[in-house]
This record gives structure tokens, sequence and C-alpha cells, in this order.
């Protein structure tokens, strides 16, 4: 591939992620989780308790908008803080067990709703396609 076909790829992948993930927002209510706190506890929730820098650095935020969002998350009791045990000075922020309510039930919602996309707009192959994508998208999430 030619550096002007990594930029045309890269374009339309851009674009298409971001209707994508457009779609998705437009069921935002007042008073549910924001982007940002979805991200974190949907993080939290697969990989595990992690500390508030860490976090912010994965999400690549600032350590203040991290702490805003985990503020608001505790506050609503769908994440925890505990010491960590190797090291007493930090703290572990982990999803709770509301959170993983909260989490399955939006998840519910949303991926029924894409499901049922997949099921009657596309054919096996395609949603084979999509599906072998996932983790090749994750990874250059990682890399951005």
């Amino acid at each position: 591939m030619t550096d002007e076909d990594l930029l045309q790829a890269s374009t339309d992948l851009r674009v298409a992620l971001g209707r994508l993930v457009r779609r998705l927002r437009q069921g935002y209510v007042v008073g549910e989780l924001t982007l940002p706190e979805r991200s974190v506890l949907s993080r939290l929730d697969r990989e595990g308790p992690a500390t508030p820098g860490c976090l912010a650095d994965l999400e690549r935020v600032k350590p203040q908008a991290m702490g805003v969002t985990l503020a608001g998350l505790v506050a609503r009791g769908l994440v925890g803080r505990r010491k960590d045990d190797s090291d007493g000075r930090k703290v572990l922020m982990s999803v709770t067990e509301a959170g993983v309510k909260l989490l399955t039930d939006r998840r519910s919602a949303t991926t029924g709703k894409m499901a049922a996309a997949l099921a009657e707009q596309f054919t096996d192959a395609e949603r084979r396609e999509l599906i072998a994508a996932i983790p090749l998208i994750e990874r250059l999430a990682d890399h951005l």
C-alpha cells in the first residue's frame, strides 16, 4: 500500500467510525452515563481494577478529567475505591455490582440494536469480516 492509500483508508475509517459513534450517542438520555463514563466503566469491567493515573493514560485524558469522571462514577455507586495491596500509597478503582448491572442493561439495549442490524442487513461473510476487524480497530485505538 502506498502512503496515499493509507491516508485515504485512514480518512474513510475515521468517517465511518465517527458516524457509528454519533449513532450510538443519539440514544443518550440525560442522567445516563456519558461516553467517558461508559468507556471507563467498561474498561474496569473488562480489564479489572486500575489506578486513576493508569486509567487517564489508557483513556488519553488528563488526570484531572479522569478524576472528574471517576468522582461521578463513585458518587453513583458504580465504581469503588480501595488501597492497592502491593502499594498502600496507591488507590485502585474497580467496578461495583451496581456498575456491572448498569453496563449489562445498557449493553443489552445497544447490543440488541446492533445485533438486529447485523442480522437483518449483513450477510454471514460480512459479519465475519466485521468480527475479524474488531481486534484490529482496538489495536489501532491503542496506538493513537
